[in-house]
């Protein structure tokens, strides 16, 4: 158990180390990297679905990205590790898709709060697929202490991609229930 936690811990500080030196190297540049984030229904904003996650408006907007990183990777990795693999892969993947597809139009959507809102999603929902007491538990502890998070899939803070959010957390929910053990 000492060795798994270890390795969650790991992956975690890695994955939030290559974001912190990408914002800090694209901070002294001048920040041209964010050009490569989701633009909405343009070819060169394609690339940004492989990119968006990686890139933030600042030190301010990834502090907030890497605790929820943090908290529900921490959450998840401890529920079972691959999933979190699948939801971080499927959340990136579908939630740049998304955005890309509904966008607004001039728009460039950056951040790793897309990936936040997967996971949010996924713990949300897995009680509700499993139906099993510890993730039912797990999913009301989730809705009690972040619940409010649910507001930011709605459209309403200029400067913010509930896109992303809102794809993001389809993409958590959909892994909720492809990765649910159903009791027997």
């Amino acid at each position: 158990m000492g060795r798994d936690l270890m390795r969650y811990a790991l992956v975690l500080f890695v994955f939030l180390g290559v974001l912190w030196g990408l914002e800090i190297v694209d901070l002294i540049l001048g920040e041209p990297l964010n050009a490569f984030g989701v633009q909405p229904r343009t070819i060169p904003g394609l690339a940004g679905i492989l990119f968006h996650p990686l890139l933030h408006g600042g030190l301010g907007h990834l502090l907030g990205n890497t605790i929820g990183l943090f908290v529900f990777g921490w959450m998840v990795m401890l529920r079972e590790e691959k999933h979190f693999y699948v939801v971080i892969g499927l959340t990136w993947l579908i939630g740049g898709a998304g955005t890309w597809l509904f966008g607004a139009a001039g728009s460039t959507h950056i951040g790793a709060s897309g990936l936040v809102f997967g996971l949010f999603g996924y713990l949300l929902l897995a009680g509700v697929f499993e139906r099993r007491f510890g993730s039912i538990l797990l999913s009301l502890f989730v809705l009690v202490t972040w619940g409010g998070m649910i507001f930011g899939v709605l459209p309403g803070q200029l400067g913010i991609s509930w896109e992303g959010h809102l794809f993001g957390f389809l993409a958590g929910a959909l892994c909720a229930k492809l990765l649910a053990h159903k009791r027997d």
